[in-house]
């Protein structure tokens, strides 16, 4: 079996490679006005995946306007000089198309799937509002309303979504991650037309968007399309670095504890700052998603493997870790106990396993049988176009370059021994630390059921449309 299992690495390797050459035909240019253009060819289907992507997001708005970058998602679609509301959407489906938006902390994305030969048309929309928002003030105040339910229906109604929320604002001292992308109903509910304008003028620009056009298309066409639909438009001279508030030097950890009486399953979250994938230096950013599926990424994970089956103090343990941020990351546990263990206990059980980790090193085998899996997502990513665009998306507007994207994949397989242990000690640190409890009222025993999600019901990542 063991030599069996090499030679399926080795074979992995060499599908891995072949694939990712094949499949990853990826060109960039940029338009004189500043739009910066990738195109990912895949003639298998006679589809394109259109998207438009803004450098952008949450932790770009305005002090006392949290929410604002996803409150102008929703108003984006409510109609422009040419278009009025809700026609957008029903274009694209007369198209036989579908469309959608999401914002997150560092961009706010707009994307369409249609027929390839729609190309053109789905570029002339969002060039249109691009330049051209079109807002009524009842269709304001009704959007609002909207986003108000849907953070009630999300976050309000949810102990977990208010649970991280919390701990997401302990950890990040001075930096907007802190804040949620949703924002802080308080704020929201002071959200007007003129902040939505003022929001638009200063970032939905040619200069400071990223189209990205994935399928059954070719540089030269995209680049005639693009050219005739958003060449025209003007770069806007305001727009400049992303200059947002940084972290002060974390000098003690930090604790929490929420009650609820909603919690039908209390669970421990420890969460750490961490660096973030940074441009032309990977390799932490690297290892720290190596390690974070080791630890806690499965059911062969470290932390499944003690906490779960040997010691039965939890039902489930999990790592996480979100390497593409434009600043510093952040690095999670999760450990929901299992009936009759405490949370104190639960948290000693990880402080114990992690400390444990540290001492006797990297199960080399575990170490392959991750890479060999990674290598194998990212084949199985190639089935799918819009998860490359939205990769390369991510990646570019959170400050990465094609040259990043495209080294990646070797940088997580040349990840070390070493580089992990590394990484785990630079960033398992207590004082960078928030530890966080969430139970019921009464600090009442674990529930039956129930696996918190690290997510949440609204990631506090990005919120789709």
């Amino acid at each position: 079996m063991r030599r069996l299992a090499v030679a399926l690495l080795a074979l992995g390797t060499i599908v891995w490679t072949g694939a990712a050459a094949a499949a990853e035909k990826v060109t960039g240019f940029t338009l004189d006005n500043g739009m910066e253009v990738v195109v990912i060819e895949d003639h298998r289907a006679p589809l394109v995946v259109h998207m438009v992507w803004y450098r952008a997001g949450a932790a770009d708005e305005p002090p006392g306007q949290s929410g604002i970058a996803h409150f102008l998602e929703h108003l984006m679609f409510k109609g422009t000089d040419e278009l009025g509301p809700g026609e957008f959407s029903a274009t694209v489906a007369a198209q036989g198309g579908s469309d959608n938006a999401f914002t997150s902390y560092d961009y706010t994305a707009y994307f369409q799937r249609v027929a390839a030969d729609r190309l053109g048309r789905m570029m002339q929309l969002e060039a249109d509002r691009m330049t051209d928002l079109a807002l009524a003030d009842e269709d304001v105040r009704t959007e609002r309303g909207v986003i108000l339910e849907e953070r009630n229906q999300r976050v309000e109604n949810e102990p977990g979504a208010l649970f991280r929320e919390q701990t997401a604002s302990a950890l990040y001292l001075n930096h907007p991650y802190g804040t949620p992308v949703i924002g802080w109903r308080h704020e929201i509910e002071g959200l007007d037309k003129e902040a939505a304008k003022a929001f638009y003028r200063r970032f939905y620009a040619p200069n400071n968007a990223i189209l990205i056009v994935a399928g059954d298309t070719t540089p030269e066409e995209v680049r005639r399309l693009a050219e005739e639909h958003y060449g025209p438009i003007p770069p806007n001279p305001e727009v400049g670095p992303r200059a947002r508030p940084q972290e002060p030097p974390h000098l003690a950890p930090r604790r929490l504890v929420m009650e609820d009486p909603r919690v039908a399953q209390p669970y421990v979250q420890r969460q750490y700052l961490a660096p973030e994938r940074d441009p032309g230096d990977q390799t932490r950013a690297a290892a720290l998603v190596i390690l974070a599926e080791l630890l806690g990424g499965g059911q062969t994970s470290v932390l499944t493997r003690k906490l779960q089956f040997e010691e039965q103090v939890a039902v489930y343990a999990g790592a996480f870790y979100g390497a593409t941020k434009r600043d510093d990351a952040r690095f999670s546990f999760v450990v929901v106990p299992a009936e009759g263990v405490t949370l104190g206990e639960a948290e000693a059980a990880l402080d114990d396993t992690l400390a444990a980790f540290l001492e006797e090193g990297v199960d080399a085998e575990q170490l392959d049988r991750i890479k060999f899996q990674l290598r194998a997502s990212r084949i199985y990513e190639q089935d799918d176009v819009e998860a490359l665009a939205n990769r390369y998306g991510r990646a570019l507007a959170s400050g990465l370059t094609l040259e990043d994207v495209a080294a990646w994949p070797e940088v997580l397989q040349s990840v070390t021994e070493q580089d992990l242990l590394a990484a785990a000690r630079e960033v398992l640190v207590p004082e960078r630390s928030v530890t966080g409890w969430l139970t019921t009222a009464e600090g009442g025993a674990p529930g039956a059921n129930g696996v918190p999600r690290e997510a949440g019901a609204v990631s506090p990542e990005e919120v789709t449309q």
